[in-house]
Protein backbone atom coordinates (compact mmCIF):
# COMPACT_ATOMS: atom_id res chain seq x y z
CA UNK A 1 0.00 0.00 0.00
CA UNK A 2 1.85 3.46 -1.10
CA UNK A 3 1.63 5.89 1.49
CA UNK A 4 -0.76 9.05 1.16
CA UNK A 5 -0.92 12.40 3.34
CA UNK A 6 -2.95 14.93 3.40
CA UNK A 7 -1.80 18.52 4.53
CA UNK A 8 -4.53 21.02 5.65
CA UNK A 9 -3.92 24.77 5.85
CA UNK A 10 -5.78 26.43 7.73
CA UNK A 11 -5.05 30.41 6.45
CA UNK A 12 -7.20 32.40 8.93
CA UNK A 13 -6.89 29.59 11.87
CA UNK A 14 -6.42 32.24 15.19
CA UNK A 15 -8.83 34.73 13.18
CA UNK A 16 -11.46 32.30 12.11
CA UNK A 17 -11.14 30.48 15.98
CA UNK A 18 -12.09 34.32 17.63
CA UNK A 19 -15.25 34.65 14.70
CA UNK A 20 -16.68 31.43 15.81
CA UNK A 21 -16.86 32.58 19.45
CA UNK A 22 -17.61 36.28 19.18
CA UNK A 23 -19.77 36.41 15.95
CA UNK A 24 -19.86 40.18 15.57
CA UNK A 25 -16.05 40.10 14.22
CA UNK A 26 -17.13 38.17 11.40
CA UNK A 27 -18.62 41.67 9.52
CA UNK A 28 -15.19 43.74 10.88
CA UNK A 29 -11.53 43.86 9.53
CA UNK A 30 -9.37 42.88 12.66
CA UNK A 31 -5.81 41.55 13.64
CA UNK A 32 -4.13 39.83 16.58
CA UNK A 33 -1.19 41.42 17.82
CA UNK A 34 1.69 40.04 20.20
CA UNK A 35 4.55 42.82 21.80
CA UNK A 36 8.17 42.35 20.31
CA UNK A 37 10.80 44.46 20.88
CA UNK A 38 8.71 46.93 22.38
CA UNK A 39 6.74 47.37 19.44
CA UNK A 40 2.59 45.48 19.20
CA UNK A 41 3.39 43.06 15.85
CA UNK A 42 0.33 41.43 13.95
CA UNK A 43 0.55 37.79 14.33
CA UNK A 44 -2.66 37.04 12.33
CA UNK A 45 -5.28 38.79 10.00
CA UNK A 46 -9.26 38.21 9.50
CA UNK A 47 -9.61 37.62 5.41
CA UNK A 48 -10.98 41.19 5.38
CA UNK A 49 -8.02 42.79 6.99
CA UNK A 50 -5.98 40.58 4.25
CA UNK A 51 -7.86 41.82 1.42
CA UNK A 52 -6.59 45.25 2.42
CA UNK A 53 -2.77 44.74 2.38
CA UNK A 54 -2.82 43.62 6.43
CA UNK A 55 -0.28 40.87 6.47
CA UNK A 56 1.66 39.28 10.05
CA UNK A 57 4.52 40.68 10.62
CA UNK A 58 3.37 43.91 10.17
CA UNK A 59 3.62 46.74 13.26
CA UNK A 60 -0.37 47.70 14.55
CA UNK A 61 0.87 50.86 14.00
CA UNK A 62 1.34 50.70 10.46
CA UNK A 63 -1.73 48.71 9.76
CA UNK A 64 -4.37 51.18 11.59
CA UNK A 65 -2.43 54.27 9.01
CA UNK A 66 -4.03 51.56 6.37
CA UNK A 67 -7.26 50.82 8.00
CA UNK A 68 -8.01 53.20 10.97
CA UNK A 69 -11.33 51.91 12.34
CA UNK A 70 -8.77 48.85 12.26
CA UNK A 71 -9.64 46.09 15.44
CA UNK A 72 -6.39 45.61 17.31
CA UNK A 73 -6.94 42.51 19.69
CA UNK A 74 -4.15 41.06 22.09
CA UNK A 75 -3.12 37.29 21.01
CA UNK A 76 -2.99 34.89 23.78
CA UNK A 77 0.32 33.33 23.71
CA UNK A 78 0.00 29.52 23.04
CA UNK A 79 -3.52 29.41 21.45
CA UNK A 80 -3.16 27.98 18.12
CA UNK A 81 -1.43 24.53 19.52
CA UNK A 82 -4.55 24.45 21.11
CA UNK A 83 -6.66 24.97 18.12
CA UNK A 84 -5.06 22.67 16.26
CA UNK A 85 -5.31 19.87 18.65
CA UNK A 86 -8.55 20.23 19.16
CA UNK A 87 -8.71 20.30 15.19
CA UNK A 88 -6.76 16.98 15.16
CA UNK A 89 -8.65 15.27 17.53
CA UNK A 90 -11.79 16.00 15.61
CA UNK A 91 -9.92 15.06 12.30
CA UNK A 92 -9.00 11.15 13.73
CA UNK A 93 -12.43 10.11 12.50
CA UNK A 94 -11.04 10.33 9.07
CA UNK A 95 -7.73 8.43 10.06
CA UNK A 96 -6.16 7.34 12.94
CA UNK A 97 -3.07 9.72 12.54
CA UNK A 98 -3.09 12.88 12.72
CA UNK A 99 -0.53 15.28 13.57
CA UNK A 100 -0.42 19.11 14.68
CA UNK A 101 1.69 21.37 11.65
CA UNK A 102 2.79 24.47 13.37
CA UNK A 103 1.57 26.96 13.34
CA UNK A 104 -1.89 26.90 11.26
CA UNK A 105 -2.15 23.29 9.74
CA UNK A 106 -2.75 19.08 10.41
CA UNK A 107 -0.72 16.58 8.76
CA UNK A 108 -2.94 13.23 8.06
CA UNK A 109 -1.77 9.77 7.41
CA UNK A 110 -4.36 8.82 4.61
CA UNK A 111 -2.76 5.80 3.67
CA UNK A 112 -5.59 3.31 3.04
CA UNK A 113 -8.36 5.68 3.87
CA UNK A 114 -9.79 6.87 1.21
CA UNK A 115 -11.36 4.23 -0.36
CA UNK A 116 -14.03 4.28 2.46
CA UNK A 117 -15.14 7.56 1.24
CA UNK A 118 -15.18 6.55 -2.47
CA UNK A 119 -11.84 7.51 -3.45
CA UNK A 120 -8.89 10.16 -3.26
CA UNK A 121 -11.33 13.24 -4.49
CA UNK A 122 -14.30 12.29 -2.28
CA UNK A 123 -12.11 11.47 0.95
CA UNK A 124 -9.80 14.84 0.62
CA UNK A 125 -13.04 17.31 -0.34
CA UNK A 126 -15.07 15.30 2.95
CA UNK A 127 -12.50 16.92 5.29
CA UNK A 128 -12.19 20.44 3.96
CA UNK A 129 -16.15 20.66 3.34
CA UNK A 130 -16.36 19.70 6.72
CA UNK A 131 -13.84 21.94 8.21
CA UNK A 132 -15.47 25.06 5.80
CA UNK A 133 -18.55 23.78 7.06
CA UNK A 134 -17.43 24.98 10.78
CA UNK A 135 -15.74 28.20 9.93
CA UNK A 136 -12.83 27.59 8.60
CA UNK A 137 -10.50 28.99 6.08
CA UNK A 138 -8.84 26.18 4.97
CA UNK A 139 -6.69 24.58 2.28
CA UNK A 140 -5.50 20.81 1.60
CA UNK A 141 -3.56 19.10 -0.56
CA UNK A 142 -2.93 15.02 -0.78
CA UNK A 143 0.68 13.61 -1.86
CA UNK A 144 2.49 11.13 -2.04
CA UNK A 145 4.95 12.69 1.10
CA UNK A 146 4.50 15.28 4.09
CA UNK A 147 6.50 17.47 2.11
CA UNK A 148 5.00 17.45 -1.07
CA UNK A 149 1.22 18.01 0.50
CA UNK A 150 1.92 20.67 2.69
CA UNK A 151 3.82 22.89 -0.61
CA UNK A 152 0.76 21.64 -2.67
CA UNK A 153 -1.77 22.95 -0.51
CA UNK A 154 -0.03 26.47 -0.10
CA UNK A 155 1.76 26.94 -3.19
CA UNK A 156 0.06 25.02 -5.47
CA UNK A 157 -2.62 25.17 -8.17
CA UNK A 158 -5.81 24.38 -8.34
CA UNK A 159 -5.29 20.64 -8.10
CA UNK A 160 -5.09 19.48 -5.11
CA UNK A 161 -5.11 15.45 -5.63
CA UNK A 162 -1.60 14.44 -6.62
CA UNK A 163 -0.61 11.00 -8.04
CA UNK A 164 2.77 9.30 -7.37
CA UNK A 165 3.96 9.85 -11.01
CA UNK A 166 2.95 13.34 -11.02
CA UNK A 167 4.62 14.61 -7.96
CA UNK A 168 7.88 15.44 -9.06
CA UNK A 169 6.44 17.75 -11.94
CA UNK A 170 4.33 19.36 -9.79
CA UNK A 171 7.15 20.27 -7.04
CA UNK A 172 9.75 21.92 -9.71
CA UNK A 173 7.40 24.16 -10.77
CA UNK A 174 6.80 25.55 -7.06
CA UNK A 175 8.95 28.54 -5.25
CA UNK A 176 11.77 27.55 -2.94
CA UNK A 177 9.67 28.50 -0.45
CA UNK A 178 7.46 25.74 -0.63
CA UNK A 179 10.16 23.58 0.80
CA UNK A 180 9.56 25.05 4.11
CA UNK A 181 13.15 26.43 4.36
CA UNK A 182 14.04 29.25 6.98
CA UNK A 183 13.60 33.00 6.00
CA UNK A 184 17.62 33.36 5.93
CA UNK A 185 17.95 30.74 3.43
CA UNK A 186 14.88 31.91 1.47
CA UNK A 187 16.89 35.71 1.14
CA UNK A 188 19.97 34.01 -0.14
CA UNK A 189 18.28 31.62 -2.58
CA UNK A 190 15.92 34.77 -3.85
CA UNK A 191 19.22 36.55 -4.26
CA UNK A 192 21.09 34.31 -6.32
CA UNK A 193 18.02 33.78 -8.86
CA UNK A 194 17.12 30.72 -7.79
CA UNK A 195 12.91 31.60 -8.15
CA UNK A 196 11.75 27.87 -8.75
CA UNK A 197 12.32 24.61 -6.90
CA UNK A 198 13.82 23.16 -10.83
CA UNK A 199 16.42 25.19 -10.72
CA UNK A 200 17.84 24.65 -7.59
CA UNK A 201 16.63 20.57 -8.59
CA UNK A 202 19.12 20.40 -11.30
CA UNK A 203 22.56 21.49 -9.15
CA UNK A 204 25.15 19.13 -7.99
CA UNK A 205 24.24 17.68 -4.65
CA UNK A 206 27.92 18.84 -3.16
CA UNK A 207 27.67 22.77 -4.37
CA UNK A 208 24.19 22.68 -2.85
CA UNK A 209 25.44 21.50 0.77
CA UNK A 210 28.71 23.33 0.01
CA UNK A 211 26.28 26.70 -0.65
CA UNK A 212 23.52 26.24 1.45
CA UNK A 213 23.68 23.06 3.91
CA UNK A 214 22.47 20.31 4.85
CA UNK A 215 18.50 22.13 5.35
CA UNK A 216 18.17 22.70 1.87
CA UNK A 217 19.01 18.81 1.00
CA UNK A 218 17.33 17.45 3.89
CA UNK A 219 13.94 19.29 2.64
CA UNK A 220 14.32 18.28 -1.16
CA UNK A 221 14.77 14.90 -0.44
CA UNK A 222 11.63 14.73 2.12
CA UNK A 223 9.62 16.89 -0.66
CA UNK A 224 10.59 14.23 -3.50
CA UNK A 225 10.25 10.88 -1.26
CA UNK A 226 13.97 10.25 -0.83
CA UNK A 227 14.02 10.71 2.68
CA UNK A 228 11.46 9.13 5.54
CA UNK A 229 9.34 12.10 7.56
CA UNK A 230 8.31 10.93 10.50
CA UNK A 231 4.72 12.07 12.06
CA UNK A 232 4.09 12.41 15.91
CA UNK A 233 -0.05 11.54 16.00
CA UNK A 234 -1.63 13.25 18.93
CA UNK A 235 -3.40 10.39 19.59
CA UNK A 236 -0.94 7.19 18.69
CA UNK A 237 -3.09 4.59 17.91
CA UNK A 238 -3.25 1.03 19.52
CA UNK A 239 -1.16 -1.47 17.72
CA UNK A 240 -4.95 -3.82 17.11
CA UNK A 241 -6.96 -0.88 15.81
CA UNK A 242 -9.93 -1.06 13.26
CA UNK A 243 -12.18 1.16 11.63
CA UNK A 244 -15.73 1.83 10.84
CA UNK A 245 -17.15 5.07 9.05
CA UNK A 246 -20.59 5.74 8.12
CA UNK A 247 -21.63 7.56 4.73
CA UNK A 248 -25.09 8.51 7.14
CA UNK A 249 -24.70 8.98 11.09
CA UNK A 250 -26.22 5.61 12.61
CA UNK A 251 -28.63 6.60 16.15
CA UNK A 252 -30.68 3.32 16.53
CA UNK A 253 -29.17 0.74 19.04
CA UNK A 254 -29.96 -2.09 16.33
CA UNK A 255 -27.55 -0.37 13.92
CA UNK A 256 -25.04 0.06 16.70
CA UNK A 257 -25.22 -3.45 17.39
CA UNK A 258 -24.76 -4.15 14.01
CA UNK A 259 -21.37 -2.09 13.71
CA UNK A 260 -20.02 -3.40 16.83
CA UNK A 261 -20.34 -7.20 15.77
CA UNK A 262 -18.81 -6.24 12.28
CA UNK A 263 -15.91 -4.86 13.97
CA UNK A 264 -15.34 -7.36 16.14
CA UNK A 265 -15.61 -9.40 12.75
CA UNK A 266 -12.67 -7.33 11.52
CA UNK A 267 -10.48 -7.49 14.92
CA UNK A 268 -11.16 -11.14 15.60
CA UNK A 269 -9.87 -11.76 12.20
CA UNK A 270 -6.30 -10.58 12.75
CA UNK A 271 -6.04 -11.50 15.51
CA UNK A 272 -6.54 -15.45 14.91
CA UNK A 273 -4.42 -14.99 11.76
CA UNK A 274 -1.99 -13.99 14.19
CA UNK A 275 -2.53 -16.63 17.04
CA UNK A 276 -3.45 -13.40 19.79
CA UNK A 277 -6.88 -13.39 21.80
CA UNK A 278 -8.30 -9.96 23.48
CA UNK A 279 -8.30 -9.56 26.57
CA UNK A 280 -9.29 -5.90 26.67
CA UNK A 281 -10.66 -3.90 24.16
CA UNK A 282 -12.30 -0.03 24.04
CA UNK A 283 -15.13 1.15 21.31
CA UNK A 284 -15.18 4.38 20.51
CA UNK A 285 -18.08 6.28 19.03
CA UNK A 286 -17.47 9.56 16.99
CA UNK A 287 -20.73 11.82 17.37
CA UNK A 288 -21.31 14.27 14.42
CA UNK A 289 -21.97 17.26 17.02
CA UNK A 290 -17.85 16.61 17.48
CA UNK A 291 -18.09 14.56 20.95
CA UNK A 292 -16.77 11.09 21.87
CA UNK A 293 -18.51 8.23 23.36
CA UNK A 294 -17.07 5.30 24.69
CA UNK A 295 -17.13 1.94 26.02
CA UNK A 296 -14.75 -0.67 27.29
CA UNK A 297 -14.99 -4.58 28.35
CA UNK A 298 -12.15 -7.10 29.34
CA UNK A 299 -12.11 -11.06 29.53
CA UNK A 300 -10.40 -13.56 31.85
CA UNK A 301 -8.29 -14.98 29.17
CA UNK A 302 -7.61 -14.60 25.32
CA UNK A 303 -10.44 -14.72 23.39
CA UNK A 304 -11.32 -14.28 20.23
CA UNK A 305 -14.95 -15.66 20.37
CA UNK A 306 -16.59 -13.32 18.23
CA UNK A 307 -20.19 -13.95 20.11
CA UNK A 308 -18.94 -13.92 23.42
CA UNK A 309 -17.20 -10.50 23.08
CA UNK A 310 -20.85 -9.32 21.12
CA UNK A 311 -22.24 -10.45 24.24
CA UNK A 312 -19.93 -8.43 26.42
CA UNK A 313 -20.82 -4.96 24.38
CA UNK A 314 -24.30 -5.97 24.16
CA UNK A 315 -24.36 -5.40 27.83
CA UNK A 316 -22.99 -1.67 27.59
CA UNK A 317 -24.80 -0.69 24.15
CA UNK A 318 -27.48 1.48 26.68
CA UNK A 319 -24.55 3.57 27.90
CA UNK A 320 -23.77 5.05 24.44
CA UNK A 321 -25.51 8.23 23.60
CA UNK A 322 -25.69 8.96 19.81
CA UNK A 323 -26.97 12.28 20.18
CA UNK A 324 -27.66 13.25 16.42
CA UNK A 325 -26.36 10.45 15.33
CA UNK A 326 -22.32 8.68 15.34
CA UNK A 327 -20.52 8.69 11.94
CA UNK A 328 -17.28 6.73 12.83
CA UNK A 329 -16.40 3.55 15.63
CA UNK A 330 -13.03 2.67 16.25
CA UNK A 331 -12.42 -0.33 18.09
CA UNK A 332 -8.67 -0.90 20.17
CA UNK A 333 -7.65 -3.56 21.84
CA UNK A 334 -4.79 -2.30 23.98
CA UNK A 335 -4.37 -5.71 25.80
CA UNK A 336 -3.89 -9.03 23.65
CA UNK A 337 -1.97 -12.18 24.59
CA UNK A 338 -0.65 -15.16 22.47
CA UNK A 339 -3.56 -17.79 22.24
CA UNK A 340 -2.87 -21.65 22.73
CA UNK A 341 -3.11 -23.98 19.98
CA UNK A 342 -5.29 -25.91 21.39
CA UNK A 343 -7.73 -22.92 23.18
CA UNK A 344 -10.03 -22.65 20.25
CA UNK A 345 -11.15 -26.45 20.59
CA UNK A 346 -12.34 -25.40 24.48
CA UNK A 347 -15.19 -23.35 23.02
CA UNK A 348 -16.99 -26.45 22.46
CA UNK A 349 -15.94 -28.28 25.61
CA UNK A 350 -18.50 -29.04 27.78
CA UNK A 351 -16.63 -29.67 30.92
CA UNK A 352 -16.43 -28.34 34.17
CA UNK A 353 -13.55 -26.10 35.80
CA UNK A 354 -11.42 -23.14 35.64
CA UNK A 355 -10.39 -24.15 31.83
CA UNK A 356 -14.05 -24.29 31.34
CA UNK A 357 -14.80 -21.45 28.49
CA UNK A 358 -18.82 -21.71 29.88
CA UNK A 359 -16.99 -20.43 33.59
CA UNK A 360 -15.39 -17.95 31.46
CA UNK A 361 -17.70 -16.22 29.55
CA UNK A 362 -19.94 -15.97 32.35
CA UNK A 363 -17.40 -14.33 34.31
CA UNK A 364 -16.78 -12.08 31.41
CA UNK A 365 -20.38 -11.25 31.50
CA UNK A 366 -20.86 -10.51 35.34
CA UNK A 367 -17.56 -8.54 35.70
CA UNK A 368 -18.28 -6.21 32.63
CA UNK A 369 -21.78 -5.76 33.86
CA UNK A 370 -20.87 -5.22 37.46
CA UNK A 371 -17.49 -3.96 37.38
CA UNK A 372 -14.01 -5.33 36.79
CA UNK A 373 -13.50 -5.32 40.68
CA UNK A 374 -16.96 -7.46 41.68
CA UNK A 375 -14.81 -10.95 40.80
CA UNK A 376 -12.16 -12.01 42.41
CA UNK A 377 -10.39 -15.20 42.89
CA UNK A 378 -7.85 -16.08 45.28
CA UNK A 379 -5.22 -18.43 45.70
CA UNK A 380 -3.46 -20.01 49.07
CA UNK A 381 0.18 -18.68 49.83
CA UNK A 382 2.56 -20.15 52.55
CA UNK A 383 1.64 -17.70 55.66
CA UNK A 384 1.14 -18.58 59.49
CA UNK A 385 -1.13 -15.81 60.14
CA UNK A 386 -4.80 -16.45 58.60
CA UNK A 387 -5.40 -13.04 56.98
CA UNK A 388 -2.30 -13.54 54.99
CA UNK A 389 -2.76 -16.95 53.97
CA UNK A 390 -3.99 -15.88 50.34
CA UNK A 391 -3.79 -13.79 47.81
CA UNK A 392 -5.89 -12.59 44.46
CA UNK A 393 -4.98 -14.36 41.78
CA UNK A 394 -3.58 -12.25 38.19
CA UNK A 395 -5.42 -14.76 36.10
CA UNK A 396 -8.49 -17.51 36.06
CA UNK A 397 -5.99 -19.95 35.10
CA UNK A 398 -3.01 -19.11 37.50
CA UNK A 399 -2.05 -22.04 39.78
CA UNK A 400 0.06 -22.20 42.94
CA UNK A 401 2.14 -24.92 44.28
CA UNK A 402 1.16 -23.87 47.96
CA UNK A 403 -2.35 -25.84 49.10
CA UNK A 404 -5.38 -24.85 50.95
CA UNK A 405 -5.03 -25.91 54.49
CA UNK A 406 -7.82 -28.22 55.48
CA UNK A 407 -7.33 -30.04 58.49
CA UNK A 408 -8.08 -27.23 60.81
CA UNK A 409 -11.67 -25.82 60.64
CA UNK A 410 -11.53 -21.92 58.88
CA UNK A 411 -14.19 -19.33 59.20
CA UNK A 412 -16.72 -18.63 55.84
CA UNK A 413 -16.22 -15.11 56.97
CA UNK A 414 -12.74 -13.88 57.70
CA UNK A 415 -12.45 -10.28 58.58
CA UNK A 416 -9.66 -8.52 56.67
CA UNK A 417 -8.33 -7.10 59.89
CA UNK A 418 -9.31 -8.90 63.59
CA UNK A 419 -11.35 -6.65 65.97
CA UNK A 420 -10.97 -6.03 69.71
CA UNK A 421 -14.07 -8.03 72.15
CA UNK A 422 -14.00 -7.83 75.87
CA UNK A 423 -13.38 -11.31 77.18
CA UNK A 424 -14.78 -12.71 80.76
CA UNK A 425 -12.98 -16.28 80.58
CA UNK A 426 -11.63 -18.92 83.21
CA UNK A 427 -7.83 -18.63 84.40
CA UNK A 428 -5.49 -19.86 82.96
CA UNK A 429 -6.33 -20.84 79.49
CA UNK A 430 -9.48 -22.29 79.43
CA UNK A 431 -11.82 -20.67 76.27
CA UNK A 432 -13.95 -17.47 77.23
CA UNK A 433 -17.44 -17.74 79.05
CA UNK A 434 -18.27 -14.89 77.64
CA UNK A 435 -17.86 -12.15 75.18
CA UNK A 436 -18.65 -8.75 73.95
CA UNK A 437 -18.57 -7.25 70.54
CA UNK A 438 -20.19 -3.90 68.87
CA UNK A 439 -21.76 -3.94 72.24
CA UNK A 440 -23.82 -6.85 72.01
CA UNK A 441 -23.21 -9.74 74.40
CA UNK A 442 -23.09 -12.90 73.47
CA UNK A 443 -23.07 -16.33 76.51
CA UNK A 444 -20.54 -19.01 74.84
CA UNK A 445 -22.20 -22.57 75.66
CA UNK A 446 -19.56 -24.72 73.36
CA UNK A 447 -15.97 -24.34 72.99
CA UNK A 448 -13.15 -26.03 71.20
CA UNK A 449 -9.62 -26.38 72.16
CA UNK A 450 -7.38 -23.62 71.54
CA UNK A 451 -5.22 -23.80 68.23
CA UNK A 452 -1.97 -22.28 68.52
CA UNK A 453 -0.35 -20.01 65.73
CA UNK A 454 3.39 -18.45 66.26
CA UNK A 455 4.03 -15.26 64.34
CA UNK A 456 5.98 -15.17 61.65
CA UNK A 457 9.36 -14.44 63.95
CA UNK A 458 11.23 -14.03 60.76
CA UNK A 459 9.39 -10.88 59.33
CA UNK A 460 8.33 -9.43 62.98
CA UNK A 461 8.44 -9.67 66.44
CA UNK A 462 5.60 -9.70 68.98
CA UNK A 463 2.86 -12.46 70.95
CA UNK A 464 1.82 -16.01 69.23
CA UNK A 465 -2.09 -16.22 69.32
CA UNK A 466 -4.28 -18.98 70.48
CA UNK A 467 -7.65 -19.55 68.45
CA UNK A 468 -11.29 -20.94 69.65
CA UNK A 469 -14.34 -21.76 67.41
CA UNK A 470 -16.77 -21.04 69.72
CA UNK A 471 -20.91 -21.24 69.34
CA UNK A 472 -23.11 -18.45 71.84
CA UNK A 473 -26.61 -19.51 73.24
CA UNK A 474 -28.38 -18.62 69.89
CA UNK A 475 -26.31 -21.36 67.92
CA UNK A 476 -23.90 -18.42 66.37
CA UNK A 477 -20.36 -20.09 66.02
CA UNK A 478 -17.23 -17.39 66.17
CA UNK A 479 -13.89 -17.57 65.52
CA UNK A 480 -11.98 -15.50 68.78
CA UNK A 481 -8.05 -15.46 69.60
CA UNK A 482 -5.96 -14.55 72.37
CA UNK A 483 -2.51 -12.74 71.23
CA UNK A 484 0.25 -14.28 74.08
CA UNK A 485 -0.49 -16.26 76.98
CA UNK A 486 -3.51 -15.16 79.25
CA UNK A 487 -0.79 -13.36 82.15
CA UNK A 488 0.77 -11.14 79.88
CA UNK A 489 0.13 -7.61 80.19
CA UNK A 490 -0.11 -7.10 76.50
CA UNK A 491 -2.81 -9.92 75.98
CA UNK A 492 -5.90 -8.82 74.06
CA UNK A 493 -8.87 -10.80 72.82
CA UNK A 494 -10.14 -10.60 69.50
CA UNK A 495 -12.49 -11.82 67.03
CA UNK A 496 -11.62 -12.58 63.84
CA UNK A 497 -14.43 -14.97 61.71
CA UNK A 498 -17.59 -15.57 61.53
CA UNK A 499 -19.00 -19.76 61.03
CA UNK A 500 -21.82 -20.13 58.30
Amino acid sequence: MSKRFISIWFRHLLTDWLALRRPELKAVPFVLAAPVHNRMVIIAANNLAEAQGITAGTTAADAKAVIPDLLVIDAVPGQAEKILKAAGGWCIRYSPVVAIDLPNGLIINASGCAHLWGGEEAYLQAILTALKNKGYHVRGAMASTIGAAWAMARYGSNKLIIPPADQATALLALPPIALRLESLLLERLHKLGFYTIQKIAVLPRRALQRRFGMELLLRLDQAFGHEEEHLEPLNPPEPYHVRLPFLEPIRTPEAIAQAILKLLEMMCLRLRQEGKGLRSAILKGYRIDGKLVNIAIGTNRPVVHIEHLFKLFELKIPQIEPALGIELFTLDAPRVEDLSADQEALWASDGCGLNTIALSELLDRLANKLGTGSIQRYLPQERYWPEHTIRLANTLTEQTEANWRIGKPRPTILLPKPERIEVTALLPDNPPMLFIYKGVRHIIRKADDAERIEREWWRDKGQHRDYYVVEDQEGRRYWLFRSGHYNSESSEWYIHGFFA
